[in-house]
C-alpha cells in the first residue's frame, strides 16, 4: 500500500517513532521509484545522502519534539524537483540532450528554502524539453505515461512533477508554470497544482523559458500539503529582479480571517465552453451547483478574450524562448557535440551543437526569432504585447465584479499518446483555459474533481486577482473540492 498520509499526519506519527517512521517512508518511496513505469524521475539523489539527512532530522526530533516542526515545517517531507530548477551538485538537464552532463553549481532560492525547512530532496523529475510542451511527450530522455492509463499522456510540461505526486513516489513536488505547465498535468493526473502570482515565488535558479511568464509552484495530493509548501517557498528574493520586494510576497496564513464567507464566483458562459468534452461540461455544471449549495454566490461571465489569449501567449513565449535559449552556444553550460570539434567556422560550430535541441524546441526558437526579426517585430511581438496588456486590463475589470473565476483546466481529459503530435494547433489549444493566468500574472489553483467514463481524472481550476493565492486555497477547500480519490493507486 503506497503512502497516502498528508504531511501533517505523517509528522504526528513520526513523533511517536522518531527512529523508525522516516526511514520506513524513505524505503517505501525508494522502492516505488525503482518499479515506477511512468517515467517520472530522470535522476535520484544518492540514498546515502538521504539516509544521513534523515538521521540528522531524527536526532533533532528526539531532542526538540514537535518544536522541530515550527523551526522546520518541512521536516521529513520527501519532495521531487522538476529538472529545470537548480539543485547544487545534481544534474540540470531540462529534459534536453544539450545539457546531458551539466550539473548545477548552485541551488535555486526555492531549493535553499525547502532544505532549510527540513525537506528531503529525492531527485530530479521529467519534463518536456526546456518546459516546452503540453503533453509530456517531448523529453529527450524518458517518455512519460499517465499513472492509470499507460496509453495516455500525463500532461506537460511538469509531467514528472505530477506523476511523482499522483504515483505516491514523493510527498509533494515543485514544477514550473509558463502557460499551464503545472495545472494541466495536475488535472490530467488527479492532483492539486498551484500557479502563484507572478513575483511571489523567486525564479532565481529556474532555467528560463518565457521570463515574463514562468513561475515555480507546488503540486500535491492535498490542499494542506500544498499550503505547507507555499508557506516555505513564497517570499521576496533580492537575487530575482522580478520578485515582489514587499511583505506581500510572503504567504499570509491570516488571510482566512478576512476571506469573504460567501465569495462571488464567476463561471464561464456557454460561448466560452465550445469544444468542451461532454463529461467535463456535465461536471462543470455539477461543480457550479456544488459551489452554490455550499454558500458561494455564482454568476455567469463571458471571457471573450480567451481565444485571443492562445496566439498572444505563444508569440510572446516563443520570442522570449528564442532569446533565453541563445545562451546555449556550445561554449558554456553544456557538452559539445562531437562534430563541433571539426568545425572551421563559427556558424558550423553553432549548428553542430544546437542540433542537439529537440524538434519542438527548434520550432519555437525559429518562430520566436522570426517574430522578433526586422520587419516583423511590429506585426507580431509588439502587437501581441499590446493585446496582452488589454487582456490583463479586461481581466482586472472582471475581478472588480467577482472575486474568483472557476473554469476548466483543459477542454478534454488526458488524450492518447501521439494523438496531437502532428497537429501543433490542436496541441496549442490544450492551453486555452490556462494561459490567461500567465499573461496577466495572476494566481490559479488546479484541483481534482471527478472522473470521465473511462476513469480519467477531470480537474478544474480557480483563478483570482493578483495576491489572492491564499484565498484560492481556502475557497477551493470550502466550496469546490469533494471527497474523492482520483489519483493513482
Amino acid at each position: 500500500m503506497k503512502n497516502s498520509q498528508t504531511v501533517l499526519a505523517f509528522q504526528e506519527s513520526w513523533l511517536a517513532e522518531p527512529r523508525v517512521a522516516l526511514d520506513k517512508k524513505i524505503a517505501e518511496y525508494l522502492g516505488s521509484i525503482v518499479v515506477d513505469q511512468t517515467g517520472a524521475f530522470l535522476s535520484q539523489v544518492a540514498e546515502t545522502k538521504l539516509r544521513s539527512q534523515a538521521e540528522t532530522l531524527a536526532n533533532e526530533l528526539k531532542t526538540q519534539g514537535e518544536k522541530l516542526f515550527k523551526e522546520k515545517p518541512l521536516a521529513g517531507v520527501c519532495i521531487g524537483i522538476k529538472d529545470n530548477i537548480a539543485v547544487e551538485g545534481e544534474q540540470l538537464t531540462c529534459g534536453s540532450r544539450i545539457l546531458e552532463k551539466y550539473r548545477a553549481p548552485y541551488s535555486a532560492t526555492v531549493i535553499e528554502r525547502c532544505e532549510k525547512a527540513g525537506a528531503l530532496i529525492f531527485g530530479k523529475l521529467n519534463l518536456d524539453e526546456f518546459a516546452m510542451g503540453s503533453s509530456g511527450e517531448n523529453s529527450a530522455y524518458l517518455k512519460t505515461s499517465h499513472p492509470t492509463h499507460p496509453d495516455r499522456v500525463c500532461g506537460g510540461s511538469s509531467s514528472g512533477s505530477a506523476l511523482a505526486v499522483a504515483g505516491r513516489l514523493v510527498d509533494t513536488s515543485l514544477g514550473s508554470d509558463t502557460g499551464g505547465s503545472i495545472r494541466l498535468p495536475a488535472s490530467f493526473c488527479g492532483t492539486f497544482g498551484l500557479k502563484p502570482t507572478y513575483g511571489r515565488v523567486s525564479r532565481y535558479g529556474l532555467v528560463a523559458y518565457g521570463s515574463s511568464l514562468d513561475q515555480i509552484g507546488p503540486l500535491s495530493n492535498s490542499l494542506s500539503d500544498l499550503e505547507l509548501m507555499a508557506r516555505v517557498i513564497y517570499g521576496s528574493d533580492p537575487r530575482d529582479s522580478t520578485s515582489v520586494q514587499t511583505e506581500l510576497a510572503g504567504w499570509n496564513s491570516e488571510v482566512s480571517k478576512s476571506a469573504n464567507p460567501r465569495p462571488q464566483f464567476g463561471f464561464l458562459a456557454d460561448n466560452c465552453l465550445e469544444g468542451l468534452q461532454p463529461e467535463i461540461r456535465l461536471q462543470y455544471e455539477v461543480l457550479k451547483e456544488q459551489a452554490r449549495s455550499k454558500g458561494a454566490q455564482v454568476s455567469e461571465i463571458d471571457l471573450g478574450f480567451l481565444k485571443q489569449s492562445v496566439p498572444v501567449y505563444y508569440i510572446i513565449a516563443m520570442c522570449e524562448a528564442s532569446s533565453n535559449l541563445s545562451r546555449f552556444d556550445g561554449v558554456r553550460y553544456q557538452s559539445r557535440a562531437a562534430a563541433s570539434f571539426e568545425a572551421s567556422k563559427l556558424d558550423e560550430f553553432y549548428e553542430s551543437t544546437r542540433a542537439l535541441f529537440g524538434s519542438e524546441v527548434k520550432k519555437r526558437i525559429l518562430l520566436g526569432a522570426f517574430a522578433l526579426s526586422s520587419g516583423y517585430y511590429d506585426d507580431y511581438y509588439l502587437k501581441a504585447a499590446k493585446v496582452r496588456r488589454l487582456i490583463a486590463q479586461e481581466l482586472n475589470q472582471v475581478f472588480q465584479k467577482i472575486e474568483a473565476i472557476v473554469l476548466p483546466t483543459s477542454s478534454t481529459t488526458a488524450f492518447k499518446k501521439g494523438e496531437r503530435q502532428t497537429d501543433p494547433v490542436k496541441m496549442f489549444l490544450s492551453d486555452l483555459y490556462t494561459v490567461v493566468a500567465n499573461l496577466a500574472g495572476v494566481p490559479a489553483l488546479a484541483f481534482p474533481h471527478s472522473k470521465d467514463n473511462e476513469g480519467l481524472p477531470i480537474g478544474f481550476q480557480i483563478m483570482g486577482p493578483g495576491f489572492s493565492d491564499e484565498k484560492l486555497v481556502i475557497w477551493a477547500e470550502q466550496y469546490l473540492t469533494q471527497a474523492i480519490d482520483v489519483g493513482a493507486k
